[in-house]
């Protein structure tokens, strides 16, 4: 049986459609629906993965991603701890990831607020193709994170960028949980594959961080795109040199880890 994806939007979201279609093209049955439906009518048992996608919810009056937060919070706390304990999938995308991050989703699940997604260095909203290095452990045959959302990529991978608050930011000692535990996904890296600064690094994240996970690895948040990267026509230099849409791959990996 196909696994069931559960995409949330609210005002402001606009990246679900594009979701959506890249969950069903990788074999997902994906259903897209409003958060109030959600909290009148559904039952988020009924699905194997959950998704917030991109777009500005709530239009980010309070902070990218803050209101739909508090709605989690407030409304789903149990049953999203539930739900991860069934050992089923989330992922967040760009806003997405803002709101796992502020919901405390992320990077543990015990809904208390760590780390945040904040303002570029640039003062810019930052629109942009983007190489990601995956730390050297994320892609061993013994890594969780491996074997649910980023199996069989390659060190580097590109993938398109578009935010204003995608700064990654935590303290120190926050920092060096999250780097103990092997939970940094992805980072921003040159072309090489070396760490780098602006514009490699599109916001100034801390540590160069692009994604993290949870301690499981069954939880992904990222700031780029990858349902914008699953075509190899959908890269700018896609007639020039050969490429690879590694975004598929991700949605790929996580309707197989239920086959």
């Amino acid at each position: 049986m196909k696994p069931k994806v559960l995409i949330l939007r609210t005002a402001g979201t606009n990246c679900d459609k594009e979701t959506k279609f890249a969950f069903d093209k990788a074999g997902a049955e994906a259903s897209i629906c409003h958060i109030n439906y959600i909290k009148a009518k559904g039952n988020i048992s009924s699905y194997q993965i959950i998704c917030i996608p991109g777009g500005f919810s709530y239009g980010d009056d309070l902070g990218a991603g803050k209101i739909f937060s508090l709605e989690l919070q407030l409304w789903f706390k149990d049953a999203l701890t539930k739900f991860i304990q069934k050992g089923n999938l989330m992922l967040g995308i760009c806003n997405g990831f803002q709101v796992l991050t502020k919901t405390g989703i992320l990077p543990d699940l015990d809904f208390q607020q760590k780390v945040t997604l904040t303002f570029n260095d640039s003062r810019r909203f930052e629109d942009r193709w983007v190489y990601l290095g995956l730390p050297t452990s994320n892609i061993q045959p013994s890594s969780q994170v491996a074997n649910v959302w980023l199996k069989d990529l390659p060190p580097i991978i590109t993938l398109p960028v578009a935010h204003a608050e995608g700064k990654f930011y935590a303290d120190h000692n926050i920092l060096d949980k999250i780097e103990a535990g092997d939970q940094v996904a992805l980072r921003y890296v040159d072309e090489a594959g070396k760490e780098a600064g602006f514009p490699f690094n599109p916001n100034g994240s801390l540590n160069n961080i692009a994604g993290i996970t949870d301690k499981s690895g069954r939880i992904l948040g990222l700031m780029p795109h990858p349902e914008r990267f699953i075509f190899e026509h959908h890269h700018p230099f896609w007639q020039k040199k050969k490429v690879s849409a590694w975004g598929m791959k991700i949605f790929e990996n996580a309707v197989r880890y239920f086959k």
